[in-house]
């Protein structure tokens, strides 16, 4: 990345927020397109379920083995999915996976099944810890994902 950017002007175009609300963007160094690059070059993942804008560039990279493409890659969302799947079979009703967890501090965290302590946390019912079924239900409901790095 700092060799595409270092000493460059780089500018991004607003293309509107995602059903997560994170901002996509389009950016480009002096006129080369980032995003793009990282693709063709295997730094990124094209987001295939989103959009195919950049599925062919994908596509090469996957068969020139660059970057990600050089080993066996797992995308993320594959990923995600699989550890989502797993989790069922130890969920109460086989639906919800997601663990609303209270914390000491009474601080009301959820995790899903891909976070680091999905698997060490623990929900007692009788404490007010519970199950959801997606982020947004927990968001919802007063909860908020674990703080990343923060310990």
């Amino acid at each position: 990345m700092e060799e595409i950017t270092d000493g460059k002007s780089v500018e991004c175009d607003d293309r509107g927020q995602d059903g997560y609300g994170r901002t996509i963007s389009v950016c480009t160094a002096e006129g080369v397109e980032i995003n793009a690059l990282m693709i063709e070059t295997g730094m990124a993942w094209a987001f295939r379920k989103y959009s195919l804008d950049y599925a062919d560039l994908e596509d090469a990279a996957r068969e020139h083995r660059a970057g990600i493409w050089q080993a066996p890659t797992e995308t993320a969302w594959d990923f995600r999915a699989h550890k989502w799947e797993a989790s069922l079979s130890d969920v109460p009703d086989r639906t919800c996976p997601i663990k609303g967890n209270i914390n000491r501090k009474n601080e009301h965290i959820y995790h899903v099944p891909w976070s680091k302590d999905y698997a060490k946390t623990k929900i007692d019912l009788a404490r007010g810890e519970r199950w959801f079924c997606s982020e947004d239900e927990a968001i919802a409901a007063g909860w908020r994902a674990p703080l990343w790095g923060s310990r």
